[in-house]
């Protein structure tokens, strides 16, 4: 099931990749159904919140038309950052499925785990590495084409 949600977050990254944005795609899913989707948009509206994270979760709110996320998982190409993360939290989505870790920016097991943090108010369930060696491929391609 996580590898069938997860390459529906990868055709998501390719369409990142086909606009010349960095190949992240993020799907987010209740009950077995996308509800949200998103790609790296940050370029194209020249906005640095326009992850393919908060994209997917804003379009799930939209469709719920609320914004507590309770029971929904989020499937990601690539580790989240912090500012991903910390929306992670405040959406109160269930659980985490990512593909690549992001060592220079991972907020949930490269460089701190936010979305786990006993401190803050919700806790979420995580899985890693689904799909990554397909995840990390497309971001290599990507920036090796970039030098």
């Amino acid at each position: 099931m996580h590898r069938t949600f997860m390459q529906e977050a990868l055709a998501e990254a390719r369409l990142a990749l086909a606009s010349g944005e960095v190949p992240v795609g993020a799907v987010v899913v209740l009950d077995g159904e996308i509800i949200g989707r998103g790609h790296n948009q940050r370029e194209t509206q020249k906005d640095p919140t326009a992850h393919a994270e908060m994209l997917a979760i804003r379009e799930a709110a939209r469709y719920l038309n609320r914004w507590r996320l309770t029971n929904a998982t989020l499937y990601v190409t690539l580790e989240p950052c912090p500012m991903c993360a910390g929306v992670i939290v405040n959406a109160r989505l269930r659980r985490l499925v990512f593909g690549a870790y992001d060592s220079k920016a991972g907020a949930v097991i490269s460089l701190m785990n936010l979305v786990q943090d006993r401190r803050l108010n919700h806790f979420v369930e995580v899985y890693d590495g689904i799909c990554q060696d397909e995840c990390a491929a497309l971001l290599q391609d990507f920036f090796h084409e970039l030098r």
